[in-house]
């Protein structure tokens, strides 16, 4: 049984029944006249400074995140720090290669790359695009 059309199925009727519940309080008649575009916008950056937008793709309560304070220099220059003392040893998920190992340039030329490459697609040992390990 493919899963896919079914998770579809469910998230089509709860956006339906969420419509449905909120229909009647959004087609009601409050007497004051519909919200500008600018109105709207200005709402939404008021609600996301805010923290009280719900991210994309979920349905459950708001998130408050805090800003940073750091600026993305020092966050970048903390990392930096932190991998060259060894506090933060970073491992590539699939591979057993440290940090500077997985940076390090390759000693292969493209060419030798794509035959290898070409190579484990014929032997199929690569997992096709779209299917989880």
């Amino acid at each position: 049984m493919h899963t896919q059309p079914l998770i579809r199925l469910v998230t089509f009727a709860a956006v339906f029944a969420a419509a449905a519940a909120t229909a009647p309080a959004a087609l009601a008649d409050t007497g004051s006249r519909p919200l500008t575009r600018d109105e709207v916008k200005q709402q939404t950056l008021t609600a996301m400074r805010a923290g009280d937008m719900v991210p994309a793709g979920e349905l459950s309560a708001p998130v408050h995140m805090m800003a940073s304070t750091k600026t993305r220099e020092e966050r970048k220059a903390e990392t930096l720090a932190a991998n060259r003392s060894g506090v933060l040893r970073l491992r590539y998920s699939g591979y057993d290669a440290k940090y500077d190992e997985a940076l390090a340039h390759s000693t292969k030329t493209r060419a030798e790359r794509k035959a290898e490459t070409m190579d484990a697609i014929r032997n199929h040992q690569i997992v096709p695009a779209g299917e989880a390990v």
